[in-house]
């Protein structure tokens, strides 16, 4: 048990992201070839294919807050050393946390508005909630990631070991 939530841990953005990127390029590709081979388009194909992508983004969101992928000025951290720099770090994560803990709370009313007064979606007629949970999913994620890097920088910082600094968009 503990090694899958091992693998669910470090691989399970990744295969949800995978999945659902696949489920979008299967469903547009077949979307395009019904609309102009077929004259015929379908109203599942859109509204599924615009769902998932909604919830691919805020997968992928927190799955670069683990990573630490997100676009960042990285100029002050070469100014300030080790220290300072796991310092920066640190009290990033935490105005992440802050951040993500806000826009759960926000982004909550809306899932319990529609679940309230049964809001279904234009096409499929399913209730809308399913697909306006994907943000409160994402931040609660988000909020995991944000707990995991603080622990890691906090023990790093405390051995005196270097900061996670992550992957450079340009190196």
């Amino acid at each position: 048990m503990r090694t899958l939530l091992r693998r669910i841990d470090q691989d399970g953005e990744r295969w949800l992201l995978l999945w659902l990127y696949g489920y979008i390029v299967m469903v547009i590709f077949m979307e395009v070839i019904r609309r102009f081979v077929l004259s015929y388009s379908s109203v599942w194909g859109e509204e599924t294919a615009r769902y998932a992508f909604v919830y691919l983004v805020w997968i992928g969101a927190a799955a670069a807050v683990r990573e630490r992928a997100h676009i960042r000025i990285d100029v002050i951290t070469h100014l300030v050393g080790q220290r300072g720099t796991a310092i920066l770090y640190i009290a990033s994560d935490v105005l992440t946390g802050v951040l993500a803990l806000f826009a759960l709370y926000w982004s909550m009313d809306p899932v319990l508005t529609s679940l309230k007064f049964h809001s279904v979606t234009d096409g499929l007629r399913v209730l809308r909630v399913w697909f306006l949970f994907a943000v409160p999913f994402g931040f609660s994620i988000m909020l995991l990631r944000v707990f995991q890097s603080l622990v890691r920088d906090v023990g790093n910082f405390r051995a005196g070991r270097p900061t996670f600094t992550g992957a450079r968009l340009f190196e």
